[in-house]
């Protein structure tokens, strides 16, 4: 709803309250001269016991729990008894000319009694009710900050654009169990492993490179294996020397280097320079 239709609903509120008001106060007036209070008193009798009434309304909006219900007992009374001296008002027509004997305000002497005991005791049960009243409005501490609730709406209210990227969930790293290393016919681990710390799950974007403590050095596990040696048969000089000559045939000597012997006939650098200066004295002889 927009302001100006709030403001119209509130100003009639005002209004229709405000005849209302009217209309209790002549009855509310005329009870109070019953029992013996003077014109101003009279006068201001109504606002003694609509007035609260009022006062309790404002409370039950403001207060919370206890304090809310509370008020809404003393709206309740207040209502109950201006209701009462209203409709004896009513049944009562030598009220309206002020010709009521003094403190009768029916014919039935309880009755009477018990009237004027409710119309003598509301001005007292104003004051104590309203100041209490006061006192728990002026103290209420509300629960729910009102800049909260607006932060709240304005978000949700937001485009998803205006309110960014979703921050991704944080992805935990699990301890997964290391495998143990797996003896292999012929593999006999001489050292024995130690095994490893256990790692904490800890999110991805908290995780630091941290360098694994070094172990002392691992020895040699022995003879190599047949299976994990080279398939390639051993060659013999005079075969190493009889590929290198019909490889470097047609090199001139410039090109004859131990080299160029090593990567064509694919053996170590010092057979190659062996090579080489075999090649040469042949190629002087």
């Amino acid at each position: 709803m927009n302001r100006t239709p709030k403001t119209l609903l509130v100003f009639a509120l005002v209004v229709v309250v405000g005849m209302a008001f009217r209309v209790s106060w002549n009855a509310l007036r005329d009870v109070a001269r019953a029992i013996g209070a003077d014109h101003t008193a009279a006068t201001l009798y109504p606002f003694v016991v609509d007035g609260l009434m009022a006062l309790a309304l404002v409370a039950t909006l403001v207060l919370t729990a206890d304090a809310r219900r509370f008020a809404l007992r003393v709206l309740g009374t207040y209502t109950a008894a201006s209701l009462v001296l209203n409709y004896v008002h009513g049944l009562v027509p030598a009220l309206h000319g002020a010709s009521v004997d003094w403190g009768r305000l029916a014919d039935w002497n309880p009755a009477n009694w018990a009237l004027v005991l409710l119309a003598t005791s509301l001005p007292v049960g104003s004051i104590y009710f309203g100041s209490d009243l006061v006192a728990k409005v002026l103290h209420h501490q509300p629960t729910d900050h009102p800049n909260a609730k607006k932060t709240t709406e304005i978000g949700s209210n937001r485009s998803m654009a205006e309110q960014g990227e979703p921050a991704p969930a944080p992805v935990v790293v699990t301890r997964a169990p290391i495998p143990r290393p797996v003896q292999v016919g012929f593999l006999k681990p001489t050292v024995a492993l130690k095994p490893l710390p256990a790692i904490e799950p800890a999110p991805v974007g908290l995780v630091s490179t941290v360098a694994a403590d070094s172990a002392r050095p691992r020895r040699a596990t022995g003879r190599v294996p047949d299976i994990a040696r080279s398939t390639r048969p051993k060659r013999t000089p005079a075969e190493l020397l009889q590929e290198a000559r019909a490889a470097s045939a047609d090199w001139p000597d410039a090109h004859l280097t131990a080299d160029r012997i090593r990567k064509t006939v694919h053996t170590s650098a010092e057979k190659a320079r062996g090579l080489r200066d075999a090649l040469i004295a042949e190629r002087a002889a």
